[in-house]
């Protein structure tokens, strides 16, 4: 075992007595040691009540004849770090997080994990360290918080900066925002929608990383506790078969859960995080394959935000794995793939059929084509993403009047205050990796548009990206970025934006002379920057490849 490094031999007494300091008895020391990796923190609601997951992990570890031995990790909450320079923390954070879990596992070998995420940046941050450590691992995320209710309706978290919006043009009053402020985040867990923390924890079981129901069961359920204790038991088990990362997060995997992605129309930012998933375990996927995925699997669930359907209600009608089993039946899914739970083939024989209103048949899908579109064209020569499956219909092929933002609180103070009129097409720029840097998700001027009931008559386009709990016509991760010298640096306000989700087309009408005398002015000098943000930017890549570290 990887621990002997620590207990096998003599000239291993001292790291024995350490251990012992910690009340590892002899017992202990024959029986394998296994690392739970928590992201628990006070003020992340998604997380916590981590500490509750962990104890019921570390039981079921006990319960199959291992030692669990916990450590912390941090964890951004998107929905607090939005709208102010937090933000630009939250995609840097997946990085440290890998890293400081290489730093924590190789100081301290240990022979397997049991990964403790829940939302946004953690999920892929641990999953990239686990391909990278590549010892016996398996995840289970706190799971998602229960749907809000505000005036009689069920509502997300996204609805609450589309209540702004409405409050902006007078249609609500100061007793409804207090109503969304009380009632919107009625629980614990990952917030309610699909968005990109749910998206990633129903991916990671997708993967096959994770015990079936770990993506959707919600937090307050005690069979949340039960997954987690269930966890605890199955990587003792694992650590025994030697079953690895890379042993799961392969070519197959991966291509099952972009199916998946696109089947459940997930959040844009999966695109970033499978991308850097797939270079940190060595497996080729690029955006080619996204697109490729894109164009052949069907949408058979819609869930909020773009619909009033939340992810408790998926749960209910067998979860991801119904999902799986279904596409399987259309030939979108490597079966015989293999999971911390036997091969996927396994998995699915137990999980429930499509029920045909929550998941759609293949037969009967919401849409042919996947929830995500890549899209590429003069202004995204290496492409940009939109999530399709939220787009209104009338919005799907566009052409509208840019108004130019060098920042997003600019483009959000335009539109609250009735600078933005159907016709536009929003483009906030200097947002990307390197440019924001960080790439900070933009939810409030998407949220912000929806709510002035502009979803279906204007465009939003950058280099940065969206929050999962986005909606409407919003185009993001446009690559090159504009600090990178990309076409969208040099866009001007009344150029005309043409945008065509169908045929996956996004150009800037302007003529090439033109375009060349703009580039002879240059972009903007980068930001003064210190601290981490400064030495991200330095080693940040492009979008396109999942904002990953240079090599």
């Amino acid at each position: 075992m990887r621990s002997d490094l620590l207990k096998s031999g003599v000239d291993r007494t001292p790291h024995k007595a350490l251990l012992k300091a910690l009340g590892v008895t002899d017992s202990e020391m024959g029986k394998p040691f296994i690392a739970v990796v928590c992201a628990a923190s006070d003020y992340v609601p998604g997380h916590s009540h981590l500490h509750e997951i962990s104890k019921s992990v570390k039981d079921g570890i006990r319960n199959a004849g291992g030692v669990p031995f916990e450590f912390f990790t941090i964890g951004v909450c998107d929905g607090l770090a939005m709208n102010h320079k937090g933000m630009r923390y939250s995609l840097a954070s997946r990085e440290l997080i890998c890293d400081s879990i290489e730093v924590m596992l190789t100081a301290h070998p240990l022979d397997g994990i049991v990964f403790i995420p829940n939302c946004d940046k953690i999920v892929p941050g641990m999953i990239m360290a686990a391909a990278r450590l590549n010892l016996p691992s398996i995840f289970v995320g706190g799971g998602p918080m229960n749907p809000g209710k505000v005036q009689g309706k069920r509502v997300g978290y996204s609805e609450i900066y589309e209540a702004i919006g409405q409050y902006s043009n007078g249609e609500i009053g100061d007793d409804v925002i207090m109503d969304y402020e009380n009632n919107a985040c009625p629980t614990c867990g990952s917030c309610s929608g699909m968005y990109t923390a749910n998206s990633m924890n129903c991916l990671t079981e997708a993967i096959g990383l994770a015990m079936p129901f770990s993506g959707t069961e919600p937090a307050v359920n005690s069979a949340r506790r039960r997954i987690a204790k269930e966890t605890g038991e199955r990587i003792v088990e694992l650590v025994k078969q030697d079953i690895r990362p890379k042993d799961i997060i392969t070519r197959k995997n991966m291509l099952n859960a972009l199916a998946t992605d696109m089947a459940i129309g997930a959040s844009s930012n999966t695109v970033l995080h499978l991308l850097a998933i797939a270079h940190e375990a060595g497996v080729d996927i690029s955006l080619n394959d996204i697109d490729e995925m894109s164009r052949k699997t069907p949408q058979l669930s819609k869930l909020n935000p773009a619909s009033d359907v939340f992810i408790t209600d998926l749960n209910d009608v067998g979860g991801i794995q119904a999902v799986i089993k279904e596409l399987s039946k259309g030939g979108h899914i490597n079966t015989d793939v293999l999971t911390v739970t036997g091969t996927q083939a396994d998995r699915i024989k137990k999980a429930a059929n499509a029920d045909g209103t929550i998941i759609h048949t293949c037969e009967s899908p919401i849409r042919k084509d996947g929830g995500i579109a890549i899209l590429s064209g003069n202004l995204a020569v290496n492409g940009a993403v939109v999530k399709q499956g939220a787009v209104k219909p009338e919005m799907m092929d566009f052409t509208g009047t840019a108004k130019v933002f060098n920042g997003e609180q600019e483009a959000v103070d335009a539109i609250l205050n009735n600078v933005i009129i159907p016709g536009d097409v929003v483009v906030i720029r200097y947002e990307g990796p390197k440019g924001g840097p960080g790439m900070p998700e933009m939810l409030a001027p998407t949220a912000a548009i929806v709510g002035k009931g502009l979803d279906g008559s204007v465009a939003l386009i950058t280099d940065g990206r969206f929050s999962g709990a986005s909606r409407g016509a919003a185009v993001g991760h446009v690559s090159p970025e504009a600090a990178e010298g990309g076409l969208i640096a040099f866009v001007e306000s009344g150029d005309k934006i043409h945008i065509d989700i169908p045929n996956r087309s996004i150009e800037l009408l302007v003529d090439e002379k033109t375009l060349e005398e703009r580039k002879a002015k240059g972009i903007l000098p980068p930001k003064e920057l210190d601290g981490y943000l400064k030495r991200y930017a330095k080693l940040v890549t492009s979008s396109n490849t999942g904002a990953v570290f240079k090599d």
